[in-house]
């Protein structure tokens, strides 16, 4: 049948080949062709792993224009979707074009869904302060401000004891993506916890360092006479 009959023709190709002494020419030709067809699959695994995650977007729709996302160490609006690459503008002002298959592969955070962030402020307190007072006084200043959403509580929580102060975490809730922005918010609270401080007579301390010349081997500085020489004595 037919199979007999293209069977019959390649065996006659090959024999002909192989008279006209151009076997090892057309074994050059394929081997030649199959190494072109290799580094064309490697060229092309890219883009059509690109494409393949773009139907997948469009389908699932993790992101629409206009969204706040964050993806690939980038944060910004969403311009643009097509099914190779995600075209975003960064809060810094950069346009940056990312491919679908890094999009679809990595983390992302889609901020427009959830319409709200936390704001994690970290703040450092004397040891000397009454603690209560310190969350009272934290906890009254953020209540009061109007950027917050004020169906979330205020939290405060200290965290632990650093090298000069005491550890303090004040979380708070604002809508986002909105204005005014999460820099303004975390900005403005900023200011009003340290306003909030100062009014209170609670301190924010400097790092501190204490220098102990008197352990083993060593000379205290009081058994030692201080020497001091002003610019142009000999």
């Amino acid at each position: 049948g037919q199979m007999a009959f293209l069977g019959m023709l390649a065996l006659g190709v090959v024999i002909a080949l192989n008279v006209l002494h151009l076997d090892k020419t057309v074994t050059s030709l394929l081997a030649g062709a199959g190494i072109i067809g290799i580094a064309l699959g490697f060229a092309f695994q890219d883009i059509s792993a690109n494409f393949i995650a773009g139907v997948f977007m469009a389908f699932r729709r993790p992101i629409s224009v206009g969204d706040i996302i964050e993806t690939n160490g980038y944060t910004g609006k969403v311009e643009h979707i097509d099914l190779r690459t995600t075209r975003i503008e960064t809060f810094q002002g950069l346009h940056v074009l990312i491919p679908n298959n890094r999009v679809f592969q990595e983390p992302l955070t889609n901020f427009t869904l959830t319409a709200r962030r936390r704001i994690d402020l970290a703040v450092g307190v004397s040891y000397g302060d009454n603690l209560r007072k310190v969350e009272r006084v934290a906890r009254a200043c953020m209540e009061d401000m109007d950027l917050r959403l004020p169906d979330e509580d205020v939290q405060i929580n200290f965290s632990g004891y650093g090298d000069s102060s005491i550890e303090l975490l004040v979380m708070f809730w604002i809508h986002y993506p909105g204005q005014p922005g999460y820099l303004e918010a975390r900005s403005e609270a900023v200011m009003r916890l340290k306003e909030a401080f100062d009014a209170n007579g609670i301190t924010i301390p400097f790092p501190i360092r204490t220098l102990d010349l008197g352990i083993k081997g060593g000379t205290r500085l009081s058994q030692e006479p201080l020497q001091v020489t002003l610019n142009g004595d000999r």
